[in-house]
């Protein structure tokens, strides 16, 4: 089996699907059965593949091949090209960092590509092996765009989780860490949003397109994903709108604080103000100055001091800046 193909299987009908090998796949004829065809689009040998042998026009190819897509969905020659997204399952990924994956889909064949691994799609080879896969192309679609939804819950009910956390300890954790774990929180929100809201629009067109080989079955079960998917984007919504908040009134409590002390160092720089400039004035070394041969001098002056002070802190109690 040729590096770039990942998968290469012969559907029974029945729920179940039988390997192939190259050889095998080069001579299919559409009579033996539905062909499923799942290559990883970063190996030189895909496009090569699929310009010699699939028989696929170039935009089909280019839809296949493309290194960057968003989701979408059209009709192409009586079939369906799809660009489709998951979260990022695989071992210490993020999950916002999504996977795609691309599908050219008619009656008698489905080619999908992918980089990178996604569970979905391995979900689906496991149902194969214990005879539960879908039996025609359409059920394929329905069932793929399933399971890359329901793979999309946990990583957004650990988001709402995270955003109920961070406002119950907005009180009393450290401000540094609390700022941080929100940007964050934000950031996931948005960059799965992304990709989520043109998902939704996809599985809407396929849902209202009316292609021949696309039963009404197939079609339901799409809009039931399609309106569990709508869940999931106003939920990050929410997710994103409450992190905000809650980031707002972060600031707005390091804000009080900060003029809270501000406004302790002025009352103080008010008071110390004259207390400094007659301390400045009387502490010049020339002759003159007044008490210099009085040794109850410096107890008055002190005494002066003290009651400048306080007269400035009843003068500040009386005007409410106390």
């Amino acid at each position: 089996m040729d590096d770039f193909l990942v998968y290469g299987m012969l559907l029974d009908g029945k729920g179940g699907a039988t390997p192939l090998s190259t050889s095998e796949i080069d001579t299919w004829q559409p009579a033996q059965g539905l062909l499923w065809l799942h290559f990883d689009y970063s190996k030189p040998g895909t496009l090569k593949w699929l310009e010699e042998h699939s028989g696929l026009d170039d935009i089909a190819i280019a839809a296949l091949v493309a290194e960057d897509t968003r989701p979408r969905a059209t009709s192409h020659n009586g079939g369906l090209l799809m660009a489709l997204r998951g979260v990022n399952m695989n071992p210490e990924a993020d999950p916002e960092d999504m996977v795609s994956i691309r599908l050219c889909v008619d009656e008698h064949r489905i080619i999908s590509s992918r980089k990178r691994r996604l569970l979905s799609v391995d979900d689906i080879v496991r149902s194969f092996k214990e005879g539960e896969g879908p039996e025609t192309s359409a059920e394929f679609v329905a069932v793929l765009c399933d399971r890359l939804v329901r793979r999309m819950a946990g990583p957004i009910d650990n988001a709402e989780d995270k955003v109920d956390e961070l406002e119950e300890s907005l009180l009393s954790s450290a401000r540094a860490k609390l700022r941080s774990e929100l940007g964050q929180v934000r950031r996931q929100s948005i960059a799965l949003r992304r990709y989520l809201a043109p998902q939704r629009e996809a599985l809407s067109w396929v849902q209202s397109e009316r292609l021949p080989w696309f039963g009404d079955d197939q079609r339901l079960r799409v809009r039931e994903v399609g309106d569990r998917l709508a869940q999931y984007i106003e939920t990050l919504d929410s997710i994103r709108e409450r992190a905000a908040v809650s980031q707002e009134e972060l600031v707005n409590q390091i804000s009080e604080e900060s003029n809270s002390r501000m406004y302790v160092l002025s009352i103080v720089s008010a008071i110390f103000l004259p207390l400094g400039f007659a301390t400045g004035l009387l502490g010049i070394n020339v002759g003159g100055i007044p008490g210099a041969d009085n040794h109850y001098a410096f107890a008055i002056f002190i005494a002066i001091l003290v009651g400048l002070a306080g007269g400035l802190l009843v003068f500040f109690r009386y005007k409410k800046w106390l």
